[in-house]
């Protein structure tokens, strides 16, 4: 059984950090691109963040890029979502998937293109 567990989400002023984890099971982790994604009330989900199964190539939204850094650890079968400057737009629920892939460095930023996916967390920044 596939199960993607995000945590990390909460309440934090604007200009401030939070981190994201994502706990991959059920898997064979080194075989999946990942990504986070992003959903605000009454929005579509939104490209956050990808990066490759190698861990060596990632992509970001223009809203984040500078401000969002995405990495993984294979050994503990995990992505993370380090998130700073924080603005009240970024309030959303966050979303971990997964995309199982033969190519070693690509990325992924289309929801319709990932297989698995999480619960999501809440993340709110107050202005």
């Amino acid at each position: 059984q596939v199960q993607l567990v995000e945590s990390g989400g909460g309440l934090v002023q604007a200009g401030g950090s939070l981190r994201l984890s994502c706990a991959a099971s059920g898997i064979s982790f080194s075989n999946y691109a990942m990504g986070w994604f992003r959903q605000a009330p009454g929005k579509e989900r939104e490209f956050v963040s990808g990066i490759s199964r190698s861990g060596g190539n990632s992509d970001y939204a223009d809203s984040v890029k500078g401000r969002f850094t995405i990495s993984r650890d294979h050994a503990k079968n995990t992505v993370s979502l380090e998130m700073n400057s924080l603005k009240s737009e970024d309030t959303a629920v966050y979303y971990c998937a997964a995309e199982r892939t033969m190519a070693y460095s690509r990325t992924y930023i289309k929801v319709a293109e990932y297989d698995y996916w999480g619960q999501g967390t809440q993340v709110t920044v107050s202005s």
